[in-house]
């Protein structure tokens, strides 16, 4: 039988003038038309079999087909070879599952140590990468070469012929030092391909069953597609013509079928044909060559120029021109993203000004939230606990969902956790929550924590699907995961590990099962659901063979068009060039020719891109330059800019002042010293942080903090006086005691925090000192009473009051039952008695309140050693006084804010400079 092509040069009509074409006399279509010449009875051209790339083209096809007959007609079974071969019966055996496959490969390859150490694994998991990066490459090919093999006896000695060839080209110009590296590499990558190449791979099994279907062929068959046939594809051609008439209708990238139509892109760009290449001459029939170019065609629609200074610029003018055109009525705008970055910006922008944008493309399944949800919990898992993993985890909207006090639990759980500064570990945690006043916070943690611990040891697949899925189940992930597209998605790809898993008995480790998962992740595309194609986005080969009204590029520049190449391993061009496969320049021309008929196809056309990227010039496609050199070249007018600003709006101006609120309502019922210490310092930070609990959260720290050393000293040394009290102990015996305790306090906080041995140290330096002090306050006839003890004092004015609270670090009392409040600071003696002259200190004058006056002294103790290495401590002055003093100003500040009173945003610079509510006060705005 005839295989024949129908060339068709890259035009707007081009789908017309392919039905044209096809209905000629001696083409399938005109054979089925000339043979039906009732008058007005449909036309019925179902005896022809008619193959698109895209389901998608099926319907430009019939389109053309019902302008060119007008009238009634039956169309050509139309379908794409993946859909033809899906309703063929399938084989006795199928093909092993994705996962199943990599694993297998991956459980052989970790055997070999000399692996590890040629590809630097760290360890087995590392090499699960590479695994599914020889697969690849077997894939490739497999591809290439299947065909090549099957063609004759000799095909396999000839594929091992050119794979020699290749290897040779590859190493003659290197060092001989480098050939044994390369050499291993090779042989690795030619026994991989030689295990997969069997009945069981699935590109065998798919070859197998194209020719299969070829040899059953009982129509005549037109392929339509923008490239050459793929090797599979022209072996399934060629087996088809020996049946059956085949026409191959193509795009025509000649330089006759170019140089008419598009002068300047065949002047700007030369590669777009290699030589002679293009329709091969004896595959043309005179019969279906096009008709002459008309003298009255169009005039050549250059595309627009967008550059834009960033981002954010970037995906704004996009986003405006978008709607623009929705504006003017197109319904039918592509968007080709090229740079998926700015893109998924530009998708949002749209999205928040209510535009649907149909993804064709899809996004990699690992970037939705449903996705993101179960590497939290591998994350966790590998992270033993840590606290951010788990605040991660328990943020995901799929966790815990039925919970109704689920966000109030997890704000209670991360108060907590970054409060105590707890970096993680499944022990401390639920210790953290041993005493929660809601036992249900404590429950969560342990919860997670069994299901933590079934994430240990090895497992097969399926074994590590079930454990994943029952984890969902346990955290009511499950049904939250159903109800969400890319969540059933998850599940259904775990079921799918789960049945794929066939004959693979191996077990693996949760290092490995968690880096499978996330390859799988990676490599599946979810496409949301698409209501709306006014906008679609797809990348620049998902535009062949289309027309829309208007197209947008986004990443027209020199990173992302042409897109940067991806060598693997050691396939260099040379190599990819002597094996058949498809090397840099033969995609990069593809590439060119794929932009080269979006811009003859549609004519309005936009280029988009970053003008710079992270500080640096990002200069327009390489591709672009040539184009207006060319067009500068011919004296022809530049490419145009076009820079879309958004809509002005007219907003009336309004004059910022100092905030100065007034809430007597939210006067609170009780006040610590830091409380008033704030209200001194600024009644504006008073206000939001004490009357409207505005609380910024604290920050979790891998290495322990100056307040926490503080909370460690405070404990032993109230451990330490309180032994004294109760025990008699000689001064020979106290260091050791002063020392037992603290090694004690000292080494369970290092279990904690392994770098709290630096405050161990410092603190070790300071007992003797401190030893030496207490010893000769003791001396003095100070006793100690009671230590870390909470106090509070009711304080009234007229129709009002409000609780003074805090906790006394410790006090004494000597022998005329004077008592003396001390006050621990981590700071030297000189800066403590410096602090105490203040006018402005009021911290001990506070706790001396608390007391109910009867506290006649009150110190500072210093807990670190001065230029003399020595301790002591600061006696506050005029004490009595100060408090009677701090008591007439908190009742007259007080009684004021409960009138009333304005709480202005006046604090010092010194005050504002790390305060957490200037975001709210917004100083710099009106000062």
């Amino acid at each position: 039988m005839l295989s024949a092509t129908v060339p068709i040069a890259p035009t707007p009509d081009f789908w017309q003038q392919a039905v044209r074409l096809l209905l000629r006399e001696g083409q399938p279509l005109g054979q089925a038309l000339h043979s039906q010449t009732q008058a007005g009875a449909a036309l019925d051209f179902s005896g022809v079999q008619l193959m698109v790339p895209a389901f998608s083209h099926a319907q430009n096809f019939k389109a053309a087909l019902a302008r060119e007959l007008r009238r009634p007609f039956i169309a050509p079974r139309i379908n794409t070879l993946s859909g033809l071969l899906a309703m063929q019966v399938p084989g006795e055996s199928a093909p092993p599952s994705e996962s199943e496959r990599l694993m297998q490969l991956y459980a052989q390859l970790r055997e070999h140590g000399w692996l590890k150490k040629m590809f630097s694994a760290r360890r087995n998991a590392d090499l699960l990468p590479l695994a599914h990066t020889l697969l690849a490459l077997s894939d490739e090919l497999t591809l290439a070469l299947l065909p090549e093999i099957r063609a004759s006896a000799e095909g396999e000695q000839a594929a091992v012929g050119r794979w020699v060839q290749a290897l040779a080209q590859l190493l003659e110009p290197l060092a001989p030092s480098a050939h044994g590296m390369l050499s291993d590499e090779a042989a690795l990558v030619w026994q991989v391909w030689k295990t997969q190449l069997d009945a069981n791979d699935r590109i065998v099994q798919r070859f197998d069953a194209m020719l299969a279907l070829a040899e059953r062929a009982s129509l005549p068959l037109v392929w339509v597609s923008p490239t050459a046939p793929e090797p599979l594809d022209a072996a399934f051609l060629a087996t088809y013509a020996r049946h059956q008439p085949v026409r191959i209708v193509t795009l025509d990238w000649s330089r006759q079928a170019i140089a008419p139509l598009h002068p300047v892109y065949l002047a700007a760009w030369e590669e777009l044909v290699a030589g002679d290449e293009g329709v091969p001459p004896t595959f043309l029939e005179p019969a279906t060559l096009p008709d002459p170019v008309p003298a009255n065609a169009p005039a050549l629609s250059l595309p627009l120029l967008c550059p834009a200074p960033d981002l954010e610029s970037a995906a704004v003018q996009s986003a405006q021109i978008v709607l623009r055109w929705l504006e003017q009525g197109k319904g039918e705008i592509a968007i080709v993203a090229q740079d998926r970055v700015t893109a998924r910006r530009l998708r949002a922008l749209l999205e928040r000004a209510e535009v649907a944008v149909a993804d064709e493309t899809g996004w990699k399944l690992s970037t939705t939230r449903a996705a993101a949800a179960l590497a939290a919990w591998n994350d966790l898992v590998s992270a033993r606990g840590e606290t951010n993993a788990l605040l991660d985890l328990l943020k995901s909207p799929f966790v815990f969902p039925d919970d109704p006090d689920r966000a109030d639990r997890v704000m209670r759980i991360e108060a907590r956790l970054r409060r105590a500064n707890i970096a993680g570990d499944w022990q401390a945690l639920q210790s953290a929550f041993a005493q929660a006043e809601d036992g249900a916070d404590l429950a969560c943690i342990t919860l997670l924590a069994r299901q933590a611990a079934r994430f240990g040891g090895r497992k097969t697949l399926a074994q590590w699907c079930d454990t994943q899925r029952a984890l969902c189940q346990a955290l009511g992930m499950e049904n939250a995961l159903r109800d969400d597209g890319a969540g059933e998605q998850c599940l259904l790809m775990l079921d799918d590990i789960a049945a794929g898993q066939g004959g693979l008995e191996d077990s693996f480790s949760f290092a490995e099962w968690r880096a499978l998962l996330n390859l799988r992740l990676d490599a599946t595309s979810y496409m949301p659901p698409i209501k709306d194609r006014r906008v679609v986005m797809l990348p620049l080969n998902g535009a062949r063979l289309r027309r829309f009204d208007a197209v947008l590029v986004i990443g027209a520049d020199a990173a992302h068009l042409p897109s940067p190449p991806q060598e693997t391993l050691f396939f260099s061009n040379a190599v990819r060039r002597e094996l058949n496969l498809v090397t840099r320049a033969e995609r990069q021309r593809q590439q060119l020719r794929d932009l080269t008929e979006l811009l003859c196809v549609n004519h309005e056309v936009v280029l988009c891109w970053q003008t710079h990227q992270d500080g640096e010039p990002n200069p327009v496609s390489p591709w672009i330059q040539r184009l207006e050199l060319k067009l500068a070249q011919q004296g022809m007018a530049p490419l145009r800019n076009v820079h879309w600003q958004a809509p002005l709006r007219k907003l009336q101006a309004q004059r910022s002042s100092m905030p100065a609120p007034s809430a007597p309502e939210l006067l609170p019922s009780s006040l610590s010293a830091s409380g008033f210490g704030s209200f001194l310092a600024c009644p504006y930070q008073f206000f939001a942080a004490r009357m409207l609990r505005v609380a910024v959260m604290d920050e979790l720290s891998d290495l322990p903090e100056k307040r926490d050393y503080g909370s460690w000293l405070h404990e032993i040394l109230h451990r330490y006086h309180a032994h004294l009290r109760e025990q008699a102990t000689p001064l020979a015996a106290r260091p050791a005691l002063l020392a037992s305790i603290s090694e004690e306090v000292f080494q369970r906080e290092m279990q904690r925090h392994p770098a709290a041995l630096a405050f161990h140290a410092r603190w070790q330096k300071v007992m003797p000192a401190y030893l030496l002090w207490a010893n000769e306050r003791e001396a003095d006839g100070w006793q100690f009473v009671f230590g870390e003890q909470s106090q509070s004092q009711a304080l009234s004015w007229q129709d009002g009051g409000i609780e003074l609270y805090g906790r006394l670090d410790r006090v004494d009392q000597n022998a005329q039952g004077e008592r003396a409040l001390l006050d621990y600071k981590t700071r030297s003696v000189a800066s403590l008695r410096q602090k105490v002259k203040e006018e402005d200190d009021h911290q001990l004058a506070f706790y001396g309140l608390l007391a109910g006056g009867a506290i006649e002294h009150a110190h500072y103790v210093a807990l670190e050693l001065g230029s003399d290495k020595k301790t002591g401590d600061a006696a506050a002055p005029d004490f009595l006084r100060k408090q009677d003093m701090l008591k007439q100003q908190i009742t007259t500040t007080l009684h004021q804010v409960a009138q009333g009173a304005p709480l202005p945003a006046n604090g010092i610079e010194s005050v504002c400079q790390y305060c957490d509510m200037r975001g709210l006060c917004r100083k710099g705005a009106w000062l």
